[in-house]
């Protein structure tokens, strides 16, 4: 279970691995110092393929192009180095960015952000004809989404809590509905952030301040735990051919001397869990 270290770019906040079926690559992000990056495991080559504003979060749009979530409640859209601007920003988040983000099967993402010193932070929903919508308020850190097998549920995490909810999710309409707790991670283990679902159903929540990814069973038992060099484990996503390979973000790359030998760094890890793609998003221009 010993994770494989595939690029040490030393983010600060590595975050929001994404595989891109189309390209067969790897896209993921570091926060604060607005760098973005890709790897190839057919070649093996990765690269920066993005400097500027931050980057909270970002999904991949049906055609190809990435949709990227940023400072101010902006939204963009980047294609081959080409930003277009969707949302140029949002009158009550300009104090603010937006952080982790996930499309769901009829192409709108769900976008929160984060708190600031008068209030906290916000779930939104984007709809594919760009409107925006407020969701959730109240919200310490917006942070990693995901979908029951059936698609009736929406799982949502708030770190600052250390909890993972689950919501009943109407694809109609994108309504979420029948808050309730799914996981509230123990006191002084860290708290829960990005994460995925396997093809079984369990959910996959990498731990930051945690040194690890755990595996919860649909009933939200844990079931396995694998260790990285990292106290800052923020993101998993399954990718690779057959989706078997999990892609795992790390932060603290600044301070490797107290966050670990490995904080910063995007590891892959391959148990022969097999993932399911993630939802591509269908936000018209």
């Amino acid at each position: 279970m010993k994770p494989e270290m595939i690029a040490d770019y030393q983010c600060v906040t590595g975050e929001g691995p994404l595989w891109h079926p189309m390209e067969n690559r790897l896209y993921w992000t570091d926060i604060p110092t607005g760098r973005m990056f890709r790897y190839d495991p057919a070649t093996g080559h990765h690269e920066q393929i993005y400097q500027g504003e931050m980057v909270g979060g970002f999904t991949i749009q049906a055609d190809g192009a990435l949709l990227l979530f940023g400072e101010r409640g902006s939204v963009r859209l980047w294609r081959d180095g080409q930003l277009t601007t969707v949302i140029d920003e949002l009158a009550d988040e300009r104090e603010t960015r937006f952080n982790d983000v996930f499309a769901d099967t009829e192409g709108r993402v769900f976008c929160g952000t984060m708190s600031t010193r008068q209030r906290k932070g916000r779930l939104y929903r984007l709809d594919t004809d760009g409107s925006i919508h407020l969701i959730l308020e109240g919200i310490g850190c917006s942070n990693g989404m995901g979908f029951t097998p059936d698609r009736k549920c929406l799982y949502y995490t708030d770190t600052t809590v250390r909890e993972i909810y689950l919501f009943d999710y109407d694809a109609a309409t994108g309504a979420l509905s029948n808050q309730r707790l799914f996981v509230r991670t123990p006191e002084g283990e860290g708290g829960p952030d990005g994460m995925t679902v396997d093809a079984e159903g369990y959910v996959w929540s990498a731990r930051w301040d945690g040194g690890h990814l755990f595996r919860y069973s649909p009933d939200g038992q844990e079931v396995m735990r694998v260790p990285f060099p990292a106290k800052k484990v923020s993101c998993v996503t399954f990718g690779g051919p057959d989706y078997t390979d999990m892609y795992v973000t790390t932060a603290g790359g600044n301070r490797k001397e107290t966050e670990g030998e490995g904080a910063g760094a995007l590891f892959r890890v391959n148990l022969g869990i097999r993932g399911l793609p993630e939802y591509l998003s269908r936000v018209g221009l």
